[in-house]
C-alpha cells in the first residue's frame, strides 16, 4: 500500500478497491469538464469568470431581481441541459453495476450522474432537473423551465418566478442529502474524491469522516487539496484516463 500523499497509477487505485468492502466515490466540477462544462474557478474560462456570484447565484439576488437572476442562469440551464456524460460518469456507473461502489456523492447539478446511469446519487447541491414556484409549490421539468424563459423570468403558471432547485449562495444544504452522504463516507472503506479541490465546505469536509471512521481516501483530481498529505493515492491525470484505466484494471 502506498503512503499517504504518495503519488501512484491506477494499478494502485485498482489493489485499494478491491481490497475495499465498501468504496464511495465524491466528485466535484472537474468530472463534468470533459463534457464540455467548465469548472467555477478556472482563469478565463471558470462559471465565475467576470461574473461575482453573490450577485447573481445568490438567494437574495433572486428574491429582489429574477429577471437579472434568470439572465444569468437561463443561458448555463439551457447549456447544461445538453450535455452528456463523459468516460468518467461512465465509469462510476459501470462500477456500480458491477457491485463495486455503493454510491456517488456529487457537489454537481448537471444530472450527468444520473444520465450516465448511476442509480445511487446524492446531489448534495441539488439539480438543475426541477425548478418550483416558492409561491404555490408547483414544480416543472428542465425542458418545460427553458420553454418559460422567453419573459423577464422563468415564470410559473401563477406568475411568480421560479427557483431552480439547486442550492443557491445564502442557502442552506438539505438535511436529508447531508445525512445520506454522512452515513455513506462513515461506512465507506474507501472514499474515491474525484474532480474536486474539497475546499468547499460542508461537502469537502467529508473525506475527514472517512479517514476518522479508519477508511481511506484516494483523490483523482488536477490540483492541490486539503486532504493531499492524508490521501492513501494521489493521481492527478486526466479524470476520464484515469477511471477507464481503473475500470480495465477490475
Amino acid at each position: 500500500m502506498a503512503a499517504p500523499g504518495a503519488h501512484d497509477d491506477a494499478g494502485a487505485l485498482a489493489a485499494l478497491v478491491r481490497g475495499a468492502g465498501s468504496v464511495v466515490a465524491l466528485t466535484g466540477a472537474g468530472i463534468s469538464v470533459p463534457s464540455g462544462i467548465p469548472d467555477f474557478r478556472s482563469p478565463g474560462t471558470g462559471m465565475w469568470e467576470g461574473v461575482d456570484p453573490m450577485e447573481v447565484a445568490h438567494i437574495d439576488a433572486w428574491r429582489e431581481d429574477p429577471a437579472r437572476f434568470w439572465s444569468f442562469y437561463g443561458d448555463r440551464f439551457q447549456t447544461l441541459g445538453d450535455k452528456l456524460p463523459n468516460g468518467a460518469h461512465e465509469a462510476l456507473a459501470q462500477l456500480e453495476r458491477r457491485g463495486l461502489l455503493d454510491g456517488v456523492i456529487t457537489q454537481n447539478i448537471d444530472m450527468l450522474h444520473r444520465k450516465a446511469g448511476t442509480r445511487e446519487v446524492i446531489e448534495m447541491h441539488g439539480s438543475i432537473a426541477t425548478s418550483s414556484c416558492l409561491a404555490c409549490g408547483a414544480s416543472y421539468e428542465l425542458e418545460a423551465v427553458i420553454a418559460r424563459l422567453g419573459g423577464a423570468f422563468a415564470a410559473c403558471d401563477c406568475g411568480r418566478p421560479l427557483k431552480p432547485d439547486v442550492v443557491l449562495f445564502g442557502e442552506y444544504l438539505r438535511a436529508d442529502a447531508i445525512e445520506r452522504a454522512t452515513r455513506l463516507v462513515c461506512a465507506a472503506d474507501l472514499l474515491l474524491c474525484i474532480g474536486s479541490s474539497l475546499e468547499v465546505w460542508p461537502v469537502g469536509g467529508l473525506p475527514g469522516l472517512t479517514l476518522d471512521a479508519g477508511g481511506q481516501v484516494a483523490i483523482v483530481t488536477q490540483g492541490t487539496t486539503p486532504f493531499d498529505d492524508r490521501a492513501a493515492l494521489l493521481l492527478g491525470g486526466d479524470v476520464e484516463d484515469e477511471l477507464r484505466a481503473l475500470v480495465a484494471l477490475l
